[in-house]
């Protein structure tokens, strides 16, 4: 039987995380409660028409992810993000946050903000979320529509948007850095920070997609910055940049990057947390969707998952020379977006370096050493 290596380490000088990962206790899990999305974004890694009716066949329905709540709730866990796609899109979206909460949950929800009706606010009001997330594409319609691809959404994102923030349910915001919207990024950041003192954060790093289609693939390729053009956007904003200065070296678990192994997984996911489909997968984290290290909930359960699969997911190694000697043993790995799962997305492999992720990361470093 496999032994997971946290769990051999001294527990007495382990923090409470660290006791959690010690003793295999989920913290959290994203629950995907549909693929599709009422936009149709270039960059999304998931999104399917909102009408698809063979993907929301697949969706799980709300028995059964109440059942997978009870699961995780059993094994530890007290918070779940609800995402997807925009899980607005569900007719019975009222129904399952409801159940979650009910259970004892913190529940936090990324959408769009296109499709929130005064029955959501009511609900939110009523019983709180840990937060409500929304995405912004842009600051003015012609931007905003460019990306979301759907005319009008602009307005009925502004409007949702301002439904949450009249009725003080507490808003975090977010943004993707596009090829389509970098020309008014920096009204973006002004406008979030502006409306939320709270939270904001942006992402200038685009993954592919989970189903691997090659067109919208290429569409995803086209939204990518260069690596230059990334290190100008984050030196043109003081918080995001001393957030890197600060934080580079503290973005991988420290029990979990044991060094000078042939290990693949130096990273947290599958320790606190895990992510499901909408179609009742089960992943280590929303990204790492190689068919080794996902198990299907429907032909098992959460705790034979979380006991016994994960450790066997995180014990996988790599005898290729090529990532061992490159990647594996990077000192800027905590600049970089590589990771077994995103190395999976873009080169059908869990161990492969990918050339973009390196660039980036390089030109990062450059950029921190210069100050």
């Amino acid at each position: 039987m496999r032994k997971n290596f946290v769990s051999s380490l001294p527990v007495q000088k382990f923090s409470l995380w660290d006791k959690m990962i010690a003793k295999r206790i989920p913290f959290s899990f994203d629950l995907e409660v549909t693929a599709r999305c009422n936009n149709d974004c270039p960059h999304c890694y998931i999104n399917l028409p909102a009408g698809d009716k063979k993907a929301k066949k697949k969706e799980l329905s709300l028995e059964e992810i109440s059942d997978i709540a009870d699961q995780a709730v059993a094994l530890g866990a007290f918070w779940c993000l609800l995402t997807g796609g925009e899980p607005l899109l569900r007719d019975d979206f009222s129904d399952i946050y409801l159940a979650l909460k009910k259970k004892g949950l913190l529940v936090s929800v990324f959408t769009n903000a296109t499709l929130l009706n005064e029955e959501h606010i009511e609900l939110f009001k009523r019983y709180p979320p840990r937060d409500v997330e929304v995405t912004v594409y842009g600051v003015s319609q012609k931007t905003y529509e460019k990306v979301s691809r759907k005319q009008g959404s602009f307005a009925a994102f502004r409007r949702g948007l301002e439904m949450l923030i009249e009725n003080e349910v507490k808003v975090r915001l977010k943004a993707m850095a596009l090829r389509s919207n970098i020309h008014e990024f920096d009204r973006v950041i002004s406008f979030c920070r502006e409306m939320t003192k709270d939270y904001f954060r942006f992402d200038p790093l685009l993954h592919l997609r989970f189903d691997k289609d090659p067109e919208k693939n290429k569409a995803i390729l086209a939204e990518r910055l260069s690596p230059e053009e990334i290190v100008a956007l984050e030196k043109s904003d003081p918080e995001r940049f001393q957030s890197l200065e600060k934080n580079c070296d503290n973005l991988i678990t420290p029990g979990c990057s044991h060094a000078l192994c042939n290990h693949l997984f130096h990273c947290g996911a599958g320790n606190t947390s895990f992510t499901i489909s909408y179609d009742g997968l089960f992943r280590l984290c929303s990204s790492l969707w190689h068919p080794d290290c996902v198990y299907d909930l429907k032909k098992g359960n959460l705790a034979d998952a979380w006991m016994n699969f994960i450790p066997g997911v995180r014990d996988m190694r790599s005898d290729r020379k090529e990532f061992l000697e490159t990647c594996r043993i990077c000192s800027l790995v905590n600049l970089c977006l590589w990771c077994p799962a995103h190395a999976y997305l873009e080169t059908e492999c869990l161990d492969a370096p990918v050339d973009y992720f390196c660039s980036v990361a390089h030109a990062r470093a450059a950029a921190l050493q210069k100050g």
